[in-house]
This record gives C-alpha cells, structure tokens and sequence, in this order.
C-alpha cells in the first residue's frame, strides 16, 4: 500500500519516505559490508539530537571480529541469533552511567550540573536511560538516512551482555542493532500505527 507524503512536511516525499513511511526493521541483509566511514558519518550526523542538559550519554560498540559476534550472539534470544550473526554489522547501543563527568566538556554554560543535579547514581541512571533511548532512535533514523536498513533488537540477557562487554559496571545495554543493505525477504509486514486522533489531544 502506497503511503502519500504529506506536503505540510519540509522535507520531501523520498526523504520522508527513506526515514519514515518505506522505512522498516530489517531482519535479513545482503552481505554488503557497513564501513567505518558510514558509521563515522552517521555518528556526526546524529550526535546534534537534542537531550536534556546536552548530555550524550549513548556508546557504541561495533562488533566487527567473528570473536566479537560469538560473545554477543549467544547472550541473544533464540529468534534472533541467527539473523545477528549474518548482520554485516552489529551495533551495542548503550548508556554510560557516569556520562555526567563528560558536562563541563559539553555544557560549559552550567559546568555544575554534574554536582548540583547527578551526585546520585540512581538519578544518572534513569537519566541516561532515557537520554541515551532517545539517542538510540536517532542513530536508528540516522542509519536510514545513510541508506541502509536497521534492525533494533530489545530481545537478549542485558545481564550478561553488560557483564561480557561492559564489566566495569559504568554502562548498560539499551539495544542490539544489526545494520546493513536489507536482503531477501527482509521485512515482517507492517503492523498498524495508532491515527492522529487517538493520539494527539488539545487542551
């Protein structure tokens, strides 16, 4: 079913539909290698996301070596081992914990904020989570934007990838990403979305 691009829109049809309306969770690639230049330009593009405070709490762990894709792919859930390890490229998406001692780099109008506002580790914590998802959703749209096919998994034992990759204890897993050109029969059909009108209310 063929989607119209909505003219209210600044960007045009092909860049709305490359980013949004065509675009769609990957679940097999062609094996077209996914270079370090694409990632880097991904990287530049995405990082000018808006997140509270400036923080930038989102790392990222490309898993390139077969060594690599063994430690990760078998802390993976069943459904999606097979597809992460034929992934050109696989991406752990994950929140640094102690990003705020990186705010008097970045946000040096309020280099206090690291005491005033996350002297407590649970409040970095829940601050990175969500910070660092929503970094994750734009390094999703930015991997459309270079056009190449994402595939975002949730689906695996945080626990022990944390404890594989990530054993110092300063970060936590967000999501899996396989990235590539998308193969054959790569695509689930399309689930419903909710309307503008069960949405979005006025008050």
């Amino acid at each position: 079913m063929t989607i119209a691009a909505n003219d209210a829109l600044v960007l045009d049809a092909a860049a709305q539909d490359l980013l949004f309306r065509e675009a769609r969770t990957a679940n097999s690639f062609t094996d077209e290698p996914v270079t370090d230049e694409q990632v880097q330009a991904i990287y530049d593009l995405i990082k000018y996301g808006p997140t509270a405070f400036n923080q930038q709490p989102l790392r990222i762990v490309l898993v390139r070596t077969p060594e690599g894709r063994e430690r990760l792919v078998q802390h993976m859930a069943e459904g999606n081992q097979a597809k992460t390890s034929a992934a050109p490229l696989v991406a752990i998406l994950a929140q640094d914990n102690e990003f705020h001692e990186e705010l008097p780099t970045v946000f040096p109008h309020f280099p206090q904020a690291k005491d005033v506002f996350f002297a407590e580790r649970s409040t970095r914590e829940s601050s990175a989570a969500l910070n660092g998802a929503l970094q994750a959703a734009y390094f999703i749209i930015g991997v459309r934007a270079a056009g190449l096919a994402a595939g975002p998994m949730t689906g695996f034992d945080a626990a022990a990838i944390n404890k594989e990759f990530f054993p110092e204890g300063d970060h936590s897993v967000l999501a899996v990403v396989n990235i590539g050109m998308p193969g054959e029969d790569a695509w689930f059909p399309r689930s419903p979305r909710l309307e503008y009108d069960q949405v979005v209310t006025t008050v």
